[in-house]
């Protein structure tokens, strides 16, 4: 008995306790980070903090000032800068609990991979928050609008992409992992969405601004950005970004305005979309094709057509077919000759299809190679129901 008690004291003194504890009062909960050009070639980089008593405030009804604090400063690299906002902030920077990354379109423009570095490197730093360009703005600025509804403008941007990246599908939510994967592949480049500020940004600082029914000044998600490799080259308009995210399998709900046969519009709720990209060579020559599959319904109808009858439906969804054919052929070529660069994967797919012809193009294929592409589009469509009622209401009154 004597010999276990004294090997069980020899044991506790190894035990390390809780050596690397940190106090959650110690720590500056960061929510959001916004990278810009400093001065003299630095990188200013902008923290959001949340006041935790502020939020307990806010859910018992009291208070009525922001839940959030922000601190910036510049420094040589990310790192210098974060640690230089302990000179302002009464906590360090903690950003275990990263929402949104938001990265100014000038920086962008000169390249982020090695403002990524500090992020992939920081064992503190989750992968899974969102990464966003803030398009004509200054991250900073982005970061001192106050949002209406959710309190935490890191929680509303977070929120607001991950939704109407699902169901719109005009905007991209792009995590850590999945950028820096296409940052590096020779087949696939990379993509951001886009945040604006919407009215006058001196109004949107106060907090008075969300008080308002309709609130002066707001942000928006607005497009894609288009990369090479690291650096922003320029913006896709509505139908291009649209034509990015069913290419890249991320809508999962959106609807799409289509003209009826007879005159007059519907509109056709997207439901469900699957598209596979595949890759052939051809004579020494790289072809792709796109296939389609999609489920939808019958949204809103303003027009006459007759929607009991079978053939009706299968005349919208020729239409349809026809239509988003036109416009995804159209979105790739413009793409391919204003860009240059394969934000859609095509080279992936020619990898696969023919790795050895792959390895002959791979360091062309951008320039040389992307930009003549032929691609081949098929969509399949079929058009589940038509809602709680079959013909408008409307229909007798047209005529």
């Amino acid at each position: 008995m004597k010999r276990c008690l004294v090997v069980i004291s020899i044991l506790s003194l190894l035990l390390s306790g809780c050596w690397s504890r940190r106090e959650l009062n110690e720590l500056g909960i960061t929510f959001a980070l916004g990278l810009d050009e400093g001065k003299n070639g630095n990188v200013r980089v902008t923290a959001q903090m949340v006041d935790p008593g502020m939020i307990a405030e806010k859910t018992g009804g009291g208070g009525s000032d922001s839940p959030v604090t922000n601190f910036s400063e510049e420094g040589k690299t990310v790192f210098e800068a974060v640690r230089k906002i302990t000179k302002d902030s009464p906590r360090k920077v903690y950003p275990a609990h990263l929402r949104i990354l938001i990265i100014s379109e000038s920086l962008a423009k000169k390249g982020i991979g090695h403002i990524l570095d500090i992020l992939s490197r920081d064992w503190e730093v989750r992968s899974d928050f969102l990464i966003v360009i803030a398009k004509k703005q200054r991250a900073e600025q982005i970061l001192k609008i106050a949002t209406p509804i959710e309190k935490i403008p890191a929680n509303s941007m977070y929120q607001s992409l991950t939704i109407t990246s699902k169901v719109w599908a005009q905007s991209s939510a792009v995590v850590l992992d999945k950028l820096i994967q296409e940052i590096v592949s020779k087949g696939k480049q990379p993509v951001l969405s886009g945040i604006n500020i919407v009215g006058n940004i001196k109004e949107g600082k106060n907090i008075t601004n969300i008080q308002n029914i309709t609130p002066n000044t707001y942000l928006k998600f607005d497009n894609v950005a288009v990369f090479h490799i690291d650096k922003l080259i320029g913006w896709l308009n509505d139908d291009e970004s649209k034509t990015y995210n069913l290419l890249m399998n991320n809508v999962f709900d959106t609807v799409v305005n289509i003209k009826c046969p007879s005159g007059g519009k519907a509109v056709i709720e997207i439901i469900r979309s699957k598209t596979k990209i595949k890759g052939k060579v051809v004579g020494d020559k790289p072809n792709a094709k796109v296939v389609m599959n999609m489920e939808g319904n019958v949204g809103e109808v303003e027009c006459n057509i007759d929607l009991t009858k079978p053939h009706s439906i299968a005349q919208l969804e020729k239409v349809f077919k026809q239509q988003e054919t036109a416009v995804i052929s159209k979105s790739i070529k413009d793409v391919q000759r204003k860009f240059q660069s394969d934000i859609y994967g095509f080279g992936e797919a020619v990898h696969r299809s023919n790795p050895k012809y792959w390895s002959k193009v791979e360091n062309d294929w951008d320039k040389q190679y992307f930009v003549n592409l032929p691609v081949d589009i098929k969509i399949n469509i079929k058009l589940r129901r038509v809602g709680t009622i079959g013909n408008s209401f409307m229909q007798p009154l047209r005529k």
